[in-house]
């Protein structure tokens, strides 16, 4: 199998590790019972019901599932890039320490890194590269 194709935006900000423009992303909105999977290779990375209002104009999570996402420092030092444990997938960043929610995490993902899958609807397989 191979991973899913992408549109020249999604491949700017999912393999060129780019920020989609905020309040812009189809997902920022939506509150409905599902989970949100990778664009990119399909693994599933959050349950919506973590999924918040933040207020910052991207999707925002307090938790992943398991192993689905790992976190790496930015060049910078400022900021800790989460990316698809998978296929390493750029998602966004996580911050800690805003008292947004009880877990005190918030993951800010572009929905150009996510596809959502709503409740009783079946998972696609997780894609390999090759």
């Amino acid at each position: 199998m191979i991973w899913n194709t992408l549109s020249t935006e999604e491949a700017r900000v999912i393999v060129g590790h780019g920020t989609e423009a905020p309040f812009s992303g189809k997902y920022d909105s939506l509150f409905t019972p599902g989970t949100y999977i990778c664009r990119r290779c399909n693994s599933p990375l959050y349950n919506a019901k973590t999924k918040f209002d933040a207020g910052c104009g991207w999707p925002a999570f307090d938790d992943d599932f398991p192993g689905a996402v790992t976190r790496l420092m930015d060049a910078d030092g400022r900021r800790t890039e989460i990316r698809c444990a998978h296929c390493a997938a750029h998602l966004g960043h996580v911050f800690l320490g805003e008292q947004l929610t009880d877990k005190n995490t918030r993951h800010c993902v572009n929905s150009l890194s996510l596809h959502f899958i709503a409740a009783g609807k079946d998972l696609p397989p997780v894609l390999d590269k090759e």
